[in-house]
């Protein structure tokens, strides 16, 4: 065990899960979580340091997201813009930010949804110095709680390229209101205190200086398959947690066959980033686990179990959270098919 999963795993019993049910009704995450985070040094795990780094992400994620998935869905976003600002061949952007972001001094978040699509929601077209950009980003998390947000958008010059031509234009803005850009909070099932809203762009002029770099529509999508090993780990992480609270109840053999079906979907995550085309089944597949092992913890707890303030209804809701956060077609598809026989 690294130093990192170790020091994840007691913010994780003894900071996250006491406090998830108030974040969870009260939909506010305390600001003393992201300090916790950032003493741990977690908001730098996307980097190599003596203490760990980019193999302890799955691990530590599933940890933080059986404790409270809320702050993890948050936290979890700001991993990206890490790698981002460490390979960006923006320098000034690279001195500017990157030092902050892994200390947790400064946290980011991602807007990638609205650059994907066909056709796109979020364009950005290319103006003297600089990028327009208009359309709308419709899941952005973290707005409140992060000081960037990481934003992708399609190049209008190669609105009708394939996709391996397609351009998508990244870039980081400061995430609070400006002109032209504006938030609309959205209600979720869970993780309400994650602050996830939809990010409306109307003529909101990014500098050059701001534009962290460019892919292809081919290579995001491609990057956004790996990602999945990563939600997947939501996922794990409250099944995981089910299945302690099931052996509590004292059916440690029922909690046992459902631990030994943990182990299985995360080896199956695993063997994913050997071969990509595994991915969306294995994400898949652990998402139907967390939602059919939380129903087994209401069943487990008996009445008890739907009363408020039980961590089994939370769960319950976290767990089909989980059914289509970060999710694409594909696993969707893939979920449909396993949850209707």
């Amino acid at each position: 065990m690294t130093i990192l999963l170790d020091r994840a795993r007691r913010l994780a019993d003894d900071i996250l899960f006491p406090a998830a049910a108030d974040v969870d009704a009260q939909g506010v995450i305390p600001a003393s979580h992201f300090t916790a985070l950032a003493d741990a040094g977690l908001y730098g795990i996307a980097l190599p340091t003596p203490d760990g780094g980019p193999a302890d992400l799955p691990a530590v994620t599933e940890v933080l997201a059986g404790a409270c998935l809320t702050t993890t869905f948050t936290w979890m976003q700001h991993h990206g813009a890490v790698r981002t600002l460490a390979s960006t061949a923006q320098g000034a952007l690279r001195e500017r930010y990157l030092a902050a972001a892994v200390t947790g001094e400064l946290r980011c978040g991602v807007a990638f949804a609205g650059a994907l699509p066909e056709p796109p929601r979020l364009w950005a077209t290319r103006e003297p110095d600089g990028y327009r950009l208009d359309g709308h980003a419709p899941l952005v998390t973290g707005w409140g709680l992060v000081d960037l947000v990481q934003v992708a958008a399609r190049d209008t010059g190669t609105a009708h390229a394939p996709d391996e031509e397609a351009v998508i234009i990244t870039a980081l803005l400061d995430a609070r209101a400006a002109p032209g850009l504006t938030a609309h909070p959205l209600a979720l099932l869970a993780a309400q205190g994650s602050n996830t809203v939809r990010l409306r762009f109307d003529s909101v002029f990014v500098p050059d200086a701001l534009v962290s770099g460019q892919t292809t529509r081919s290579a995001l999508l491609a990057a956004m398959t790996a990602s999945s090993r990563i939600n997947g780990c939501l996922a794990l992480g409250v099944a995981g947690r089910c299945v302690r609270l099931i052996a509590d109840t004292g059916r440690s053999a029922v909690a046992g066959r459902l631990g030994t079906e943990l182990d299985a979907a995360r080896a199956e995550l695993d063997a994913g980033l050997l071969d990509p085309a595994l991915l969306p089944v294995a994400r898949a597949a652990a998402s139907e686990l967390a939602y059919r092992v939380a129903g087994a913890l209401v069943v487990a707890a008996g009445s008890t179990g739907i009363l408020e303030g039980h961590p089994a209804g939370r769960l319950l809701r976290e767990a089909a959270f989980t059914l289509v956060a970060a999710g694409r077609e594909e696993i969707r598809t893939d979920l449909l098919a396993r949850m209707t026989g």
